[in-house]
């Protein structure tokens, strides 16, 4: 019995191991909850550049239209009334080192593009900052487990 009881957790342990590796092998790759919880970011691989496209809104239905939410705040009004879902956030975010990518990103809340930094910070957190001239701010984003 005890033997048995030692192999389950044997095969348990790997399991989780197996899990958190295979997570760190996707790198920044897969969907992501904003820090606020109000949005999912899917991460893919463009080229040689990291996209992130919205993928999910918690309040995907504007209330006071009874439509999907448009990207309202932005000053092109030829982009404003597009869907939100879909919305590309990331731009020309290159590899800048290990784990690091560069570019600019797009803040739908203000409808602004900021120059932007993506750090892999381990398999469940993913850095997302944006700056203008030397002030940053950021959050913290985390895997939305698909597994």
């Amino acid at each position: 019995m005890t033997s048995k009881l030692n192999l389950f957790f044997a095969l348990l342990f790997l399991a989780a191991g197996w899990s958190a590796a295979s997570w760190a092998d996707d790198g920044p790759h897969g969907l992501w909850l904003t820090e606020k919880g109000d949005a999912r970011i899917q991460v893919t691989q463009c080229g040689r550049a990291l996209c992130g496209k919205v993928a999910w809104l918690r309040e995907a239905i504007d209330p006071a239209t009874g439509r999907p939410q448009t990207d309202d705040k932005n000053p092109d009004p030829a982009l404003a009334s597009r869907p939100m879902i879909g919305v590309q956030l990331f731009i020309g975010m290159v590899p800048a080192g290990p784990g690091t990518w560069t570019g600019r990103i797009y803040n739908g809340d203000d409808g602004k593009v900021y120059d932007g930094k993506v750090l892999f910070t381990g398999p469940r957190t993913l850095r997302v900052e944006g700056c203008v001239g030397a002030i940053c701010g950021g959050e913290n984003w985390s895997r939305v487990s698909s597994r």
